[in-house]
Order: structure tokens, then sequence, then C-alpha cells
């Protein structure tokens, strides 16, 4: 794709689904869409089986999820908490 950049994480209006997306990122869809109710990072990353306990293991999933929510896939409330799309 020479002189166009591609977005490995697209906007959720510009992927048909959620297939698209990489493995890891369809699995923190799928575990925020499983919890009822805002889930925090933590428990997202513990579900994924990270160290929840050192706060440098849960920044680059904290990473992954706010690029999810500003792709429109999740919504991150004021909180700091995650909740899925409809």
């Amino acid at each position: 794709m020479a002189g166009r950049a591609v977005l490995l994480i697209p906007h959720r209006g510009d992927a048909a689904d959620e297939g698209g997306l990489p493995g890891d990122y369809r699995k923190i869809l799928a575990i925020v869409r499983e919890v009822d109710g805002p889930v925090q990072v933590r428990a997202v990353g513990e579900r994924l089986g990270l160290d929840a306990s050192v706060h440098g293991k849960l920044e680059p999933l904290r990473a992954k999820m706010t690029k999810l929510g500003v792709r429109g896939w999740l919504h991150k409330r004021g909180d700091g908490r995650f909740t899925a799309r409809l």
C-alpha cells in the first residue's frame, strides 16, 4: 500500500465486523461484552492472564482498550472503565 496509511485497528464504521481486528483486540472485545456493566482494565487483564499487580503489565492493555474506544469499538467512561458499544 505505497503512499497510504493502513490502520491496524479500523474504525468501527469502516469494518464489516470485528473479524478484521487482530486476535488480541477481539479477545478484549469478547471479555468486555461478557461483563455485565462497565469493566476496569485490571479485570480484563486478569481474564487475559496478566499479572494485574504489576502496573506496567496493564499499561499496554490500557492503550489497546483506549484505541478500541477511539475507533468506536468500546466506550471509555469518565471514570476510566469501559463498556461495549452495541
